[in-house]
């Protein structure tokens, strides 16, 4: 990382939240590297997220529904203040998600998200995931009628 340019401080802000907050779980970071008034705009949940805390306890969910779950980036561009982010999530399904009881099924689930960055810290992201084949690998069969029969 190179403190002269701005787009790679701002790639490296990003890298940080999805290495030490959303795969090690490590919340105390959170305070660091987002804004006290963040906003995340997270697929999949019905309100908007206002705040470190409310961002913490989404973050718990999926730690608690996925204890291993660890996020590797694919391929980062960033342009002014915005980075957009492409990434795979990996994990073991050990916990009760959004109402889904454990299968202990691995999961792989793959997303893009945008972040906006403002005095060195996230502002604002909007994450969205293919929440679809998540589901479908939680879950034995549900979705089977949906499937195309060729």
């Amino acid at each position: 990382m190179s403190d002269n340019n701005p787009l790679e401080t701002n790639k490296a802000l990003v890298q940080r939240n999805f290495e030490v907050i959303w795969s090690q779980c490590n919340l105390d970071v959170a305070d660091e590297i987002l804004a006290p008034e963040y906003v995340g705009h997270i697929a999949a949940l019905p309100d908007v997220v206002r705040g470190i805390e409310a961002f913490k306890q989404v973050i718990m969910l999926f730690h608690l529904s996925a204890p291993d779950i660890r996020f590797e980036i694919q391929d980062q561009l960033a342009e002014g203040n915005k980075v957009a982010t492409r990434w795979v999530g990996r994990g073991t399904h050990k916990g009760e998600f959004m109402g889904i009881a454990p299968s202990g099924q691995r999961l792989s689930v793959t997303g893009m998200s945008f972040h906006r960055i403002e005095n060195g810290r996230i502002q604002e992201s909007w994450d969205d995931w293919d929440a679809l084949s998540m589901l479908q690998s939680m879950t034995e069969d549900v979705f089977q009628p949906l499937s195309m029969r060729m």
